[in-house]
């Protein structure tokens, strides 16, 4: 999608959940505890919505649904600013650790959860950790029947966690074509396919490599990218968890006093709007 001033309008997106709820960490800290954990995800959404307002970018919110019955006032502000709610499913569980009942039990509670908070409609999915893989593409189909009309759960990479390394780069429709599946901007690099949507490769690698990588996904292949984070990422004050493993420890910690700097300088470089909007082409074929 173009934006009408000869940029390309790229997708912004935010994964709405605590720094104690994320996979890394889902060895050490269990659901049971999380109610007895001080939260810090309003806050630091509010900071990450008020960054948003002063740059005039809308985005698209994948909102866990344990976060939403909680901070309902959370939800309502996304919306009333403007931006796209999504689901992010409702209690961060990968999709690969669960059944097909498990997951659609999951989906359909946020999703109604999500709706009844927000007040909208909610079309749009992404699995915690990106886990829809060859293993359990059922999901896709539970997606479907949930009334979902996108998703954004597959990166086509090698990855320990998750990846489809051979799935399209490019959005292309699943379960009979009744869902989209929008993966998560990559780009090839000497035969392989790297992450260069957000994240920890975000902070891993100095600024100027995703914004070399963005440009390439918009001037080579003509295509929107998808840029993700979570609002833990700006947050360097927050607890240390004990007892994790040291990579666990190393990717979730990693330069996040960066996090906020380098995302200041995004919103400037490059058009941002939520899903929704930078795949509407593909969502306007929608087989219902």
């Amino acid at each position: 999608m173009d934006s009408g001033m000869g940029k390309m309008a790229n997708a912004m997106t935010v994964d709405v959940e605590d720094y104690f709820q994320v996979s890394a960490f889902e060895n050490t800290i269990h659901r049971d505890q999380w109610d007895s954990i001080p939260c810090r995800v309003e806050a630091n959404t509010d900071s990450i919505l008020q960054l948003f307002d002063e740059a005039g970018l809308k985005a698209t919110f994948f909102v866990l649904g344990w976060v939403a019955e909680r901070y309902p006032a959370l939800v309502r502000n996304i919306v009333d600013q403007g931006h796209e709610l999504a689901s992010h499913g409702y209690a961060h569980k990968r999709a690969l650790l669960q059944t097909r009942d498990e997951f659609y039990q999951d989906v359909g509670r946020s999703k109604q959860c999500l709706e009844d908070i927000g007040g909208v409609e909610v079309v749009g999915y992404r699995a915690p950790s990106y886990s829809i893989s060859k293993k359990n593409l059922w999901a896709h189909d539970i997606l479907a029947d949930c009334g979902y009309r996108y998703s954004s759960s597959v990166v086509p990479v090698n990855h320990d966690l998750y990846g489809i390394p051979d799935a399209s780069r490019f959005p292309y429709r699943v379960s009979e074509g009744r869902l989209l599946e929008i993966p998560i901007s990559t780009v090839p690099v000497a035969g392989r396919n790297f992450n260069c949507g957000g994240g920890g490769w975000f902070r891993l690698f100095p600024y100027g490599v995703s914004r070399w990588a963005i440009r390439q996904v918009n001037r080579a292949d003509r295509a929107p990218s998808i840029f993700y984070f979570h609002p833990w990422e700006i947050d360097p004050e927050q607890p240390r968890v004990e007892g994790a493993g040291m990579k666990s420890v190393f990717r979730h910690y990693l330069n996040l006093s960066r996090t906020m700097p380098r995302l200041q300088r995004l919103v400037r470089d490059f058009d941002w709007v939520p899903m929704k909007d930078a795949f509407s082409e593909h969502l306007k074929h929608d087989a219902l």
